[in-house]
């Protein structure tokens, strides 16, 4: 990792939490003569003004730390698309797949992370293209997912392609297209499989299909997938939960992995697999699980 010497920091507000947090962080920085960038939002916790706006952050940041859960993880990793910046996430939320520093673990964890003694995991992200006759009206990025669906819970009737070959026809309440990260996200509550984020891989997988022979696959990364509807109809394009947009029946969704990964750093002393036993509460006595 490059020498740091500025940090932007992005904080979710939560109440009796974020103001303390955030300004303890900031003075702690500070203290070190490291320069600070803040988004109006987030400087706004701790009552500073800002000139950067949540786009120009990570081209003048050597690191970004993320105060929150993994939604403000999901948004910020959208920003840095272009950029080489690091991301240490930072878990004030409850689940936290992505957030894997838990808030007691911060300053050791940041010494370790300034003084170079801390691994970086590359993250694939995803990119959709809505495209009319060819021509493209929208691209986006997104780390976790891309979800088709109706907003009315009503069946949607797709037919996929992948590499120009036809695959299948889906009728089903939606289709997932996730990345190995977003494995376990909205895919692994529609019966998807959870893929280690290291592997080369995308997956597909149908919500609630109405032929029960429907199951989830997964296919190779360097694959590119188009999307059609089938019927004279409208469905919700969903990234990441977070961003969305109408598709017709006259334009084609074709998403592929994206040409630059996300940059994360691994909390050390962790592993994935124990973050899965912790956050799934794998190998402990369903009694214990209730406390």
């Amino acid at each position: 990792m490059d020498t740091i010497k500025s940090i932007g920091i992005f904080c979710k507000q939560k109440p009796h939490i974020s103001q303390e947090v955030l300004q303890e962080l900031v003075d702690w920085l500070r203290q070190r003569n490291y320069q600070v960038l803040m988004p109006p939002d987030t400087a706004a916790i701790v009552q500073e003004p800002s000139s950067d706006g949540n786009d120009d952050i990570p081209g003048k940041s050597d690191l970004i730390i993320v105060l929150g859960g993994d939604g403000t993880l999901l948004s910020v990793a959208r920003l840095t698309e272009n950029h080489e910046v690091p991301i240490l996430a930072v878990n004030l939320g409850s689940l936290g797949f992505l957030t894997e520093v838990a808030l007691p673990e911060l300053y050791s964890t940041l010494e370790k992370v300034l003084k170079g003694q801390s691994a970086v995991e590359d993250r694939m992200l995803l990119r959709s293209c809505l495209k009319r006759h060819g021509e493209v009206l929208r691209s986006d990025v997104s780390l976790n997912d891309v979800v088709i669906n109706k907003r009315d819970a009503r069946i949607v009737n797709l037919e996929v392609h992948v590499n120009d070959q036809y695959m299948t026809s889906y009728r089903a309440d939606g289709l997932i297209i996730a990345t190995p990260t977003g494995s376990t996200a909205y895919s692994l509550s529609a019966g998807g499989p959870i893929i280690h984020p290291s592997m080369n891989a995308l997956l597909l997988c149908p919500i609630c299909p109405f032929t029960l022979t429907n199951r989830p696959i997964v296919i190779p990364d360097r694959a590119v997938i188009q999307v059609n509807l089938t019927t004279q109809e409208k469905v919700q394009i969903t990234l990441d939960g977070q961003l969305g947009y109408e598709m017709t029946s006259e334009e084609t969704l074709e998403v592929q992995r994206g040409p630059k990964p996300v940059h994360l750093i691994q909390a050390p002393g962790k592993n994935y697999y124990q973050i899965l036993r912790q956050k799934l509460h794998w190998g402990r006595p369903a009694e214990d699980r209730k406390q």
